[in-house]
């Protein structure tokens, strides 16, 4: 498909493990290289839309209407203050929106229909922020990327989460989308000063190898701080560790898909 971008869900149906943090990170730190982004919020929340300075006064047309049919991924997306970087917001209303369409044949391809009938253009990157559940929301971002990033928490339970999620991926991959992959797992939120929290990068990279960024994103106060300002850490605080690594983790997600498309 001409023009197509590569379409990354952010996935992982635990709350609180930077999901949302990393996606408008991460976008931000590829627009900042120069790579066009859309980021598609699927998540009720909206807390990636809120996150981007998106008022929610403003959210007139919302990923919501995307879903339901009503609107095109070009007519929904919205500009933020970060150049090269668009976003489709998210409402309240997505909370109703697989009641709406359970009954439909397309109900679990709404969002990768959607992508493809816009053509993608003139974006090279789409990434998905997923609300932190395994629900038909996460189904359809599934079904429309190309792959799954997993934001994972160097907590004591990091595995048992990741191998539900990974199940998910596999039912995803027979049933409806055979070219999805795991397109990496970030490690998030880590305190060196743990020793449990070293404890799980040990494990989750003797579990899942070269799967796992080199690239580990540091509990950061200045990025935790971030949101309430509407701004991604890498506009509120460059310097900051956590912005730092943000970067890194866009230069080795490059580095990936560039092998991947090689491949």
């Amino acid at each position: 498909m001409k023009n197509r971008p590569r379409i990354i869900t952010v996935a992982n149906q635990k709350g609180g493990v930077g999901k949302t943090t990393t996606a408008i990170n991460l976008a931000t730190a590829l627009a900042a290289i120069g790579e066009r982004v859309l980021i598609v919020d699927i998540d009720p929340q909206g807390n990636a839309s809120t996150g981007l300075g998106i008022d929610r006064q403003d959210r007139n047309v919302s990923s919501y209407d995307v879903l339901t049919g009503v609107m095109g991924i070009a007519e929904a997306a919205m500009p933020t203050a970060v150049p090269g970087l668009s976003i489709v917001p998210s409402t309240l209303d997505l909370l109703g929106v697989e009641m709406e369409i359970a009954g439909a044949p397309d109900r679990v391809v709404r969002l990768r229909n959607a992508l493809r009938d816009g053509n993608g253009a003139p974006y090279s990157y789409v990434l998905i922020d997923c609300p932190p559940s395994l629900n038909l929301l996460t189904l359809n971002s599934m079904a429309a990327a190309d792959s799954v990033l997993v934001p994972l928490q160097c907590e004591f339970f990091a595995l048992e989460g990741l191998s539900q999620l990974l199940q998910t991926v596999d039912q995803v991959r027979r049933t409806i989308n055979p070219n999805l992959t795991i397109q990496g797992i970030v490690l998030t939120m880590f305190d060196g000063r743990n020793n449990l929290a070293n404890q799980v990068v040990e494990d989750v990279r003797a579990h899942m190898g070269d799967k796992v960024y080199e690239t580990v994103i540091p509990r950061n106060v200045r990025v935790s701080e971030a949101p309430s300002y509407g701004k991604p850490a890498i506009l509120y605080d460059l310097k900051c560790s956590g912005s730092q690594a943000y970067l890194q983790l866009a230069s080795e997600v490059i580095r990936r898909e560039r092998r991947l498309r090689a491949a």
